[in-house]
């Protein structure tokens, strides 16, 4: 559902309804994604001029989906502390799997972009 809202940039609730249909019925989702900060509103609804709402994609989702095409189109992903919390020092065991796996990915990526420009 949000990644096809980041295409739309700004929609209001029957757009996003018309959407939802596709998806399993949960008729709290558009007030899920609204409550967990997903979904903000772009423009109060306005009675007096009979003006719906208009709805955005918030800051922290905008990101997460940039961040997640980034990955998908063969970016680095950061292996920073301060970027990355699973390249901290207390991590559980899986994270330090995912870690290792960060890193030998991170090698391939620069090892691709290294043979491609030779």
């Amino acid at each position: 559902m949000l990644l096809f809202l980041y295409s739309e940039n700004y929609f209001d609730k029957n757009k996003f309804l018309e959407y939802n249909e596709i998806f399993s019925w949960n008729e709290k989702r558009f007030d899920e994604l609204k409550a967990k900060g997903w979904i903000e509103v772009f423009r109060p609804r306005d009675y007096k001029k009979n003006k719906r709402a208009i709805y955005t994609l918030s800051y922290k989702t905008k990101r997460m989906i940039g961040s997640m095409y980034k990955k998908l189109s063969g970016e680095e992903i950061p292996e920073s502390p301060s970027a990355n919390p699973i390249f901290l020092k207390n991590v559980s065991y899986t994270d330090k799997v995912y870690k290792n796996m960060i890193i030998e990915m991170n090698k391939f990526i620069k090892q691709q972009r290294h043979l491609s420009q030779e």
